[in-house]
């Protein structure tokens, strides 16, 4: 796991809801995937820079 994610400010943000310990690791692997689909796109149109189109 690469620690995407602020435990705490994930928290926060649900502050009304009660979050599961493995919440956190799933989350933390969509944002993983998330990241890696943007790179990819931003390699696949000649950029060195990720941009909020990537995503």
């Amino acid at each position: 796991m690469a620690d995407l994610i602020v435990k705490a400010a994930v928290k926060e943000h649900l502050a009304d809801q009660n979050v599961s310990s493995d919440f956190y690791d799933a989350l933390d692997n969509e944002v993983s995937d998330l990241l890696d689909d943007a790179a990819q796109r931003a390699e696949d149109n000649d950029r060195k820079t990720v941009q909020p189109r990537d995503l």
